[in-house]
């Protein structure tokens, strides 16, 4: 009885996540399909998942600057993107580490008020931000998206950090500034190295807001020589070089530097580490 009720349950287990899978992948393959289509076939009624007869062209099309500048707005895009994310982890460990270890006065009030922003929508947002990057002088430039992207994500960053921050054990930190160790050198020498796999967590979050952003990009940014990906894209439906096969190549050209961004980091995600500093 108790060996059957094992084979049911890894059956519905492995039903499920084969499920999930099958669910998560079914659209890539979609675009992957369109994207080695002909014309012809990608617009033909009784055409298949698979192409029938594999081209390589839309990617060249895509490639072709003449046709679609994709190498501009990847460039934007990776620029804005990484240095977003970045400064998150550099200003959210900071911010995060001082809602977790520091006691001073307003520390609650700040940390709740922090997160009070995430509450609100992002269309809420836009309008003062507009107003705040065109006072400044910076519409139409990365440096608009950068500032606004990090507004967007901190709440978030300082959150995951924080709450990560507090599983590592003070005496850590106390045996370290014995040993004469001041607080930059805590943070930098201890609390980082055990922190690696929230901070790549962080990383990563950020770094997919910021690619894949379109409303603010679209608001914040006109012209071409400063377009992301996403507004790029958008602007190749409008186009006379726009057809399914240029899209969904586009589409996974674009999906490409997340992807293997996330398979960089992801080792840091296996854990041990808090474990491992305890045990030293």
């Amino acid at each position: 009885m108790v060996t059957n009720n094992r084979v049911l349950n890894r059956a519905i287990l492995y039903t499920l996540v084969t499920l999930t899978v099958v669910t998560t992948i079914f659209p890539f393959l979609v675009m992957l399909g369109t994207a080695l289509k002909t014309n012809e076939e990608a617009l033909s009624v009784s055409a298949g998942l698979w192409p029938k007869q594999i081209t390589l062209e839309h990617f060249r099309d895509v490639l072709d600057p003449e046709k679609f500048p994709y190498w501009t707005y990847f460039k934007n895009s990776f620029i804005t993107s990484y240095v977003t994310a970045l400064l998150a982890v550099v200003i959210g460990t900071m911010g995060a580490y001082s809602f977790a270890r520091l006691e001073y006065p307003g520390r609650g009030a700040f940390q709740k008020g922090v997160m009070l922003i995430y509450m609100f929508s992002g269309v809420l947002l836009l309008v003062p931000l507009y107003q705040m990057v065109t006072a400044a002088g910076l519409y139409d430039t990365k440096l608009a998206l950068i500032i606004t992207y990090l507004v967007i994500t901190m709440p978030v960053s300082l959150y995951m950090l924080g709450n990560y921050f507090r599983t590592i054990p003070e005496s850590l930190e106390e045996a370290s500034m014995i040993d004469g160790l001041n607080r930059f050198q805590v943070i930098y020498k201890i609390v980082l190295p055990l922190s690696m796999p929230a901070i790549a967590t962080v990383f990563i979050y950020v770094f997919m807001i910021a690619w894949n952003e379109y409303l603010f990009a679209s608001v914040l940014i006109t012209s071409e020589e400063n377009m992301t990906l996403p507004i790029g894209l958008s602007r190749l439906f409008y186009t006379k070089h726009y057809v399914w096969g240029r899209m969904m190549a586009a589409s996974l050209l674009t999906a490409i530097p997340v992807v293997l961004m996330f398979a960089l980091v992801e080792r840091y995600f296996r854990g041990g580490l808090t474990d491992g500093g305890e045990k030293g």
